[in-house]
């Protein structure tokens, strides 16, 4: 029994795997705030862009 705690508190890939997984959920915040950005500025863009192609076509 003794032997199975000291290879348990020695083992650290539980740690790894939760750093691993702690990473990913910041490059996935990442993502989607850059996505949310560049989408904003995408929709205002061509919203402009229809706005003037609007006005010019008669």
């Amino acid at each position: 029994m003794f032997k199975l705690l000291k290879r348990f508190r020695k083992n650290e890939s539980g740690a790894t795997a939760i750093e691993y997984g702690l990473i990913a959920a910041l490059i996935g915040v990442a993502i989607i705030t850059g996505a949310t950005t560049l989408g904003g500025n995408l929709s205002s863009k061509f919203g402009a862009i229809g706005t003037k192609i609007g006005t010019t076509v008669p």
